[in-house]
């Protein structure tokens, strides 16, 4: 098994040719690419994590062979397992903002989990497909993009009922080798830099969108694949101290008549388990996403507390520094506890994997959807206007300027203006800038709406049991007499009714 470093995985891409513009220009070497280059920094911490000590406990998994490999790569077999996977996102999080990554560890547990479940009920080979791409990917050490969302079009009308039919991915062809697939994927993390694109449908299909109901793998350069692709981050922009340095592509990927091997293929027609498959990768992704936002929190959290500091006000001795810097924990542990609850509330599936407890992932996702902006808002309040005031990088070098700056905009005894101004812009940069706007766009979408969240939870939760245990209660309360006391402590639902 190959166990790649930051540099490895830089220059395997070069072994890519995909079809990529940005920007409208032709890309000729991704690996060299300065409007990629945040991006692929902020994937390769997820392998050089991997190969620090005193991180191999939450960044390496164990194969039943005694083979380490990347958790990115792996199946979660135990709840701690869950806990880890959750802890090693916000570990690469902290560090990067997004490290992207975790999206494929999401859509491989998904996969498992369904494949396997469609393997016992409709006697399909599909999990063992999987387990054949799943060594692939272990054994190379890839980074493979979950390519989820279609373009979707008329959003009032199903795939097949579309204008336009390749607004959602479709299978054209079946021969021998494999499948043809013809369409798009919209909004695809991280695609340009990626080995391989894991295909999930994003919603249940009928039995008239059979055509549609596809998932499967392909590498990037694959004949007939092309993306359409964003810069990551702010390269290159002297007033970005963080995003010129890690950030996010996104891209559209249109799929011309791909060619598809069998080998790559997990579903192909069973209509009726692309809902269960959409669903599965949501709540394995939206855990997953919690300790992304946990990570990003922890990093506004301690440039917060440097820029109180900075400004002469640090929380230890000012009051309402103090409750504006509790607040910023509140929240970020807040939903941070909900990702524990969902590891520790999980269950094991048909394939032996473990997946998150549903509600508590759902819930956790929806909380960080809507208070990312309070954490925003809260890092602003603390730090002041010089977070969208502060001069330019231009003003600070010129001598006769960049003086007046040093001389006026210095902090408390012994904060430069340059240090001031610097952490004034890490937190624009994060939380206020067109990257800012990123991060609160993506943490209120990526994973699926607020609305999405609500839907998953209400669906997910135990009414039954719910409902069963309130009227067992009222039928025990009907045949109390008086005020017998171990009548009116019969709490335990499993006590039959004669015995209460």
């Amino acid at each position: 098994m190959k166990l790649m470093n930051g540099m490895e995985y830089v220059e395997s891409l070069r072994a890519y040719h995909p079809d990529i513009q940005v920007k409208g220009k032709k890309v000729t070497s991704v690996a060299d690419e300065p409007l990629f280059k945040p991006g692929i920094n902020a994937v390769a911490v997820t392998y050089e994590l991997a190969h620090m000590e005193k991180h191999k406990d939450i960044m390496l998994a164990t194969l039943p062979d005694g083979t380490k490999i990347n958790r990115m790569n792996a199946l979660d077999f135990s709840k701690d397992d869950l806990l880890k996977k959750l802890e090693a996102t916000r570990l690469i999080c902290k560090w990067t903002g997004c490290g992207q990554r975790y999206l494929m560890h999401d859509a491989l547990g998904a996969l498992a989990e369904i494949t396997a479940m469609m393997d016992a009920e409709k006697n399909t080979d599909h999990f063992s497909v999987l387990k054949g791409y799943l060594d692939h990917v272990q054994k190379h050490d890839l980074t493979c993009g979950a390519a989820v969302t279609d373009p979707k079009g008329d959003r009032s009308k199903r795939p097949h009922q579309q204008e336009n039919p390749d607004l959602y991915v479709r299978v054209v062809e079946k021969n021998q080798k494999g499948i043809v697939v013809r369409g798009a994927k919209a909004n695809i993390t991280g695609a340009p830099y990626m080995h391989e694109l894991i295909v999930l449908p994003t919603r249940a299909m009928q039995q008239e969108d059979v055509d549609y109901a596809v998932s499967f793998a392909v590498r990037v350069d694959a004949p007939g694949l092309r993306m359409i692709a964003k810069p990551a981050g702010r390269p290159d922009d002297a007033e970005a101290p963080f995003s010129s340095n890690y950030g996010q592509s996104t891209a559209l990927v249109i799929f011309n008549d791909v060619f598809i091997p069998w080998d790559k293929v997990f579903l192909c027609g069973e209509w009726e388990y692309t809902g269960k498959l959409a669903e599965a990768f949501a709540n394995h992704h939206r855990q997953s996403c919690i300790g992304a936002r946990a990570g990003l929190g922890d990093m506004i959290i301690g440039a917060s507390a440097l820029m109180s500091e900075y400004n002469g006000a640090p929380h230890n001795e000012v009051s309402h520094i103090r409750r504006s810097m509790a607040e910023l924990i509140r929240i970020t542990e807040g939903f941070f506890a909900t990702g524990v609850a969902a590891a520790v509330y999980g269950h094991q599936t048909v394939a032996g994997n473990y997946v998150p407890n549903a509600v508590q992932s759902n819930i956790g996702k929806w909380m960080l959807a809507e208070q990312i902006y309070d954490i925003f808002r809260i890092a602003h309040e603390i730090s002041g206007g010089i977070v969208v005031t502060a001069p330019t990088a231009e003003d600070m070098a010129l001598p006769e300027s960049g003086e007046l700056i040093n001389h006026y905009l210095g902090g408390k005894h012994g904060v430069t203006a340059n240090e001031r101004i610097q952490m004034a812009r890490f937190i624009e940069d994060l939380t206020a800038s067109k990257e800012g706007g990123f991060y609160s766009v993506i943490s209120l979408h990526g994973g699926g709406s607020p609305e999405a969240m609500r839907m998953s939870t209400v669906r997910n939760y135990d009414f039954e049991s719910q409902k069963e245990h309130i009227l067992h209660k009222l039928k025990c309360f009907a045949k109390i007499e008086g005020t017998c006391k171990e009548c009116v402590t019969c709490l335990n639902d499993e006590l039959s009714e004669q015995e209460c």
